[in-house]
């Protein structure tokens, strides 16, 4: 599955969101990201038809264990490319911003080795 980075978007939201409240709705996606509502419900529907997002009895809005594996990979590519751009100078919200476009199209094996760099350097 090539999920477009609007996609990927909205599953590192839920999974960030999800890790402050275990009650996630539409609308608190909308308000994190500054999407409308219509927007939303089209992007979770997508998510959903592709086994990534689910809603519980109560409509919240759950990762599937594939949903969370992804959004997981996503999020962590976020924090490591933002610490590694952090650390060539950059401020932080330039580096979160960035961090955020590159998260999206860098290759696995260039990611793993700035991972592994981060990793031999961090403090």
């Amino acid at each position: 599955m090539a999920l477009q980075e609007s996609g990927e978007m909205y599953l590192e939201t839920i999974y960030v969101l999800s890790q402050n409240s275990t009650a996630v709705r539409g609308i608190d996606i909308g308000e994190y990201m500054g999407y409308s509502k219509p927007s939303v419900s089209r992007a979770l529907r997508i998510l959903k038809d592709e086994g990534l997002v689910k809603k519980d009895s109560d409509g919240y809005i759950k990762l599937t264990e594939a949903g969370k594996i992804l959004a997981k990979r996503i999020y962590e590519r976020h924090t490591v490319l933002t610490r590694a751009l952090i650390s060539l100078g950059v401020d932080e919200n330039t580096a979160a911003e960035d961090a955020c476009r590159i998260e999206h199209y860098i290759s696995d094996k260039t990611f793993d080795a700035i991972k592994k760099h981060m990793e031999k350097y961090d403090r």
